[in-house]
């Protein structure tokens, strides 16, 4: 039973479009005085607290207030007996209620809400197209964003208010969106949890294999390993085993479209390369080319799983989580709840590990300084009754009292504190916290997800996560991770990855806002409707056919304005090389 409740979590756990890099920027932006704009509220509401602290609401059990969200997120929404939903309720008054929805969905919604003009309180923007905002969903949070109101967000925002701000199309830039990830304080620590991309393996493909050496890694190298593989073990508990997987849904579709950037030594810049601080597509390149040819070929030897493009992402999840798929390319926060219920079950020997294959004369850059996602998370609607206390909810949240809670628990059931200050926790608590339904009732998973967060440390010293407190880190390994760590004389797994560069100052290109029924945001949908369609025919043709369906393929791209695309992210590179502190 408790292996179905497990795998109906791992269904409902639909990963966040939101994260496609989660990564710090390299400098702080000269703060903008905050603006003075009034926000467009539908009205207010009878119950809406008396009391004010610091010119905003007084969050009290005497006065509870419900708050309604909508989200796209990496997790469900909490159980009914969930204790931090009650304790939000006994502490705050607060209630919420969750509307959330799956990534190859959130498109969809997102135009249903916009036609129809009604929206929850709090909206989970991870619409990279700014439709929220320039539909004019959300009110500009500028007049709330100061010291005497919302006063642990105004200090979040601060550093990087020019970065953070967007013109609506009135000529005014204000901030609509608060960042869901890497605002990072203090020091910054390593754990399990990273958002870096790669061409995952199963660890016990590597270990099978000896532990081979994974420097000068290369596509061969990578397939030879799964292929080998295969032969030896074609099925894995009862189930034919699954050589590769690709990512394909829509949504998700860099899945498919991104490797070929990492292959030729680029970072994660979405649809285009960057080379001396101009930016243009690759889909019609050889690099992109090569590289669906390869998989073509690796098709040809029955190792890419056909059922990868017409699969759901949930699909695609539960083969993950089944133990039986060998390689993928993906970024970690796509794939961890699937990894998570591996752990849950004791597979950590069908876990993934990141590798870094390149075209020969590249260099790998997989992994990235971790970039503030300035255009994703919470922003308050216009239909929010009351505004002032919902940016209240949000500022006490930020609190790092309120931190702890939602990144460690509760203190003395969750986790504990030596004499010298340092949260642990006992080998029984980290064991219960893998459990997935543990979690349902005891963390609030997907409001963390979206809410602004403390990343680096608390003022304490302490690591914002347990994941993230490096003896908590070691101690939480299985002793297969453990010696799978010391084989390759690793301590993190990150330690897989390149040691990332400080970040071009405009990086990355794919939050440069391609603006809603603007001519490059058309060029841009009719791109990734080419590459569902002819991507997937490509790779699973006939070898002797791959070169007239390629032909057919950059036909198609060439009847696309996407000229167009590469101006809109040219005029964003520079402007962001002008205004957000110098080019590199």
């Amino acid at each position: 039973m408790k292996r179905l409740l497990v795998l109906l979590l791992v269904a409902a756990f639909i990963l966040s479009f939101a994260a496609c890099g989660e990564t710090k920027q390299p400098g702080p932006d000269t703060p903008a005085p905050p603006s003075t704009g009034t926000p467009n509220s539908s009205g207010s509401s009878d119950d809406k607290p008396a009391e004010t602290a610091g010119g905003l609401p007084v969050l009290s059990p005497d006065n509870p207030v419900t708050i309604s969200l909508w989200m796209t997120t990496a997790s469900s929404a909490p159980a009914a007996d969930n204790k931090l939903t009650k304790l939000l309720k006994d502490k705050l008054g607060v209630t919420l209620t969750y509307e959330i929805v799956a990534p190859d969905n959130a498109d969809q919604k997102t135009g249903v809400m916009l036609a129809g003009g009604e929206y929850p309180d709090l909206v989970g923007a991870t619409d990279l197209n700014a439709r929220f905002i320039l539909g004019g969903a959300l009110i500009p949070m500028d007049e709330y964003l100061t010291e005497d109101k919302a006063n642990l967000l105004f200090e979040h925002v601060r550093p990087y208010w020019n970065r953070l701000s967007f013109d609506a199309g009135d000529g005014e830039k204000k901030i609509y969106i608060l960042p869901n990830y890497n605002r990072f304080y203090n020091e910054i620590t390593g754990g399990t949890h990273y958002g870096a991309s790669g061409f995952w393996i199963q660890k016990h493909v590597l270990e099978d294999a000896g532990y081979p050496n994974l420097d000068n890694w290369n596509l061969d190298k990578y397939f030879g390993l799964i292929e080998n593989y295969v032969k030896k073990y074609p099925t894995i508990d009862g189930q034919p085993t699954i050589g590769f997987e690709v990512l394909a849904v829509s949504g998700r579709e860099w899945g498919m479209t991104n490797p070929p950037e990492y292959l030729a030594g680029h970072p994660n810049d979405g649809g285009v390369i960057v080379k001396n601080n101009v930016a243009e597509i690759f889909a019609n390149k050889d690099i992109a080319k090569t590289y669906y040819q390869y998989l073509n070929a690796m098709n040809a030897k029955g190792l890419v799983d056909r059922e990868s493009f017409t699969q759901t992402l949930d699909q695609y999840l539960a083969k993950l989580a089944s133990g039986r798929v060998l390689g993928m390319y993906d970024q970690r926060w796509g794939f961890g709840n699937a990894q998570d219920a591996l752990v849950a079950e004791g597979k950590d020997h069908r876990t993934f590990v990141s590798t870094m294959p390149v075209y020969e004369g590249a260099t790998p850059y997989y992994a990235d300084r971790d970039v503030m996602n300035i255009n994703q998370g919470f922003g308050v609607s216009v239909s929010c009754q009351q505004p002032d206390v919902a940016v209240a909810f949000l500022n006490t949240m930020m609190s790092q009292e309120w931190q702890k809670i939602l990144h460690w628990g509760i203190e003395g059931e969750d986790y504990l504190v030596d004499d010298n200050g340092r949260f642990y926790r006992t080998p029984e608590m980290r064991e219960t916290q893998k459990d997935l339904v543990w979690r349902a009732s005891n963390r609030l998973e997907a409001l963390l997800d979206v809410l602004p967060k403390y990343q680096g440390t608390y003022d304490d010293g302490n690591a914002y996560n347990a994941d993230n407190q490096p003896e908590e880190f070691f101690a939480t390994l299985s002793d297969y991770d453990k010696n799978f760590l010391n084989a390759y004389g690793k301590k993190t797994w990150r330690d897989f990855l390149n040691q990332p560069p400080e970040n071009p100052v405009y990086y990355p290109c794919w939050n440069i806002t391609l603006p809603d029924g603007s001519e490059a945001q058309m060029a841009n949908k009719q791109l990734t409707d080419i590459s569902l369609k002819y991507l997937p025919r490509a790779i699973l043709a006939q070898p002797s056919e791959f070169e007239g369906i390629w032909a057919e393929y950059v036909s198609e791209i060439e009847k696309v304005n996407y000229k167009e695309i590469e101006r809109v992210i040219n005029e964003g590179i520079q402007d962001r090389i002008a205004n957000w502190g110098g080019g590199k």
